[in-house]
């Protein structure tokens, strides 16, 4: 089976990544990030006419709450974002998508949509990863056939899923039960998370230990792996324009062997993701999706880290955005098909294919 991409995938993706880099470049994602941090923010409007029958509130997620989602499986350890700030999400841009075919991109000609498949959707999701593109991209996308609104980016749509609700405040259909959700303080700025609350010793949204994927959960585990691997390809880029650029002692820091191998680590660990997530998009083999998000949150995860140390210190601080892919990363690690649930998902595939 040939994996690789066609000139009308590649012209896909290059015309995807001049839209969003167009619209949502470096400038607008400091601009973003400042106003999640409260320079220069104001109040959110309150909502009305949700449809998952919780009453208009005028919160703004992230603030108030327990802070820092590590209490949810862990987190590192790393607790939430900058105190204060307002996250609006930019229904600008949203309706900007929607006109550009984001949203429909899997849906038939016929319905109105682009037509495309599957893999065309990856290389979408993996050029919004690359550059952090805010908002339930992922939900709204998948609505897009069964919301109205949502294909045109009209309609802002979220999920209640394994115990998080991303952007719950700014959505405008949310899918699954998010009552009594309490906000979280994010350790992402901008992805404002609510926590879903615990029943039968689970968390609600949360599928029971061992069970088959349902097709949304599916494609929300490879999607998610799709921006993953944006972001691990991001940092790569990042890592080694750094240590080409950095002096350190008279030459490049890049000439030294401890960071040729960070680099080198970071790009096989890319790669290999890559050829997983466009393989599983071709096949959407369970077995091959949750491979795929086992190597592409690794990859996102650890990429970033290794970018940090490639920056050394000043990868720490809050002007860098290296740390924002790390912050995202860890995120994304927490929605459907997350670590340890592909890898219990590829045990059960190995016992089965041996029986």
């Amino acid at each position: 089976m040939d994996f690789r991409l066609t000139d009308d995938q590649r012209a896909l993706r290059r015309g995807i990544r001049e839209l969003l880099e167009g619209r949502f470049g470096r400038e607008a994602l400091r601009a973003a990030v400042d106003r999640a941090d409260g320079k220069g923010a104001t109040g959110g409007a309150e909502k009305a006419g949700r449809t998952d029958g919780t009453a208009a509130t005028g919160r703004t997620a992230g603030t108030g709450g327990t802070a820092g989602i590590d209490g949810i499986d862990g987190i590192d350890g790393v607790r939430g974002r900058r105190p204060g700030g307002v996250r609006v999400l930019d229904r600008e841009l949203w309706r900007e998508l929607g006109a550009a075919g984001f949203f429909a991109l899997r849906l038939p000609e016929a319905e109105g949509g682009v037509g495309q498949g599957l893999p065309e959707a990856v290389l979408a999701f993996e050029e919004a990863g690359r550059l952090l593109l805010p908002g339930p991209l992922i939900a709204t996308h998948l609505a897009a056939g069964t919301v109205p609104g949502a294909a045109a980016g009209a309609v802002v749509v979220t999920s209640a899923d394994r115990g998080l609700v991303e952007w719950l405040d700014e959505a405008d259909v949310v899918r699954g039960d998010a009552a009594g959700a309490e906000p979280l303080d994010s350790v992402d700025p901008l992805t404002p998370l609510h926590r879903l609350p615990v029943t039968d010793g689970r968390p609600a949204g949360r599928g029971a230990p061992g069970t088959a994927p349902a097709p949304d959960r599916l494609l929300v585990s490879l999607l998610t792996a799709a921006e993953q691997l944006g972001s691990a390809a991001r940092t790569c880029e990042a890592a080694v324009q750094h240590a080409r650029t950095r002096e350190q002692f008279g030459q490049p820091i890049g000439a030294f062997q401890a960071v040729q191998h960070l680099c080198a680590g970071m790009l096989a660990r890319v790669e290999v993701a890559r050829a997983a997530v466009y393989a599983a998009s071709v096949t959407a083999d369970p077995a091959d999706v949750a491979a795929a998000r086992v190597l592409a949150d690794e990859a996102a995860v650890r990429g970033a880290r290794d970018c940090l140390q490639v920056h050394g210190g000043m990868g720490f601080t809050w002007e860098s955005d290296v740390h924002l892919h790390l912050k995202r990363a860890w995120v994304r690690t927490h929605r459907a098909g997350g670590a340890t649930q592909s890898e219990e998902e590829l045990a059960d595939d190995l016992v089965v294919a041996e029986a």
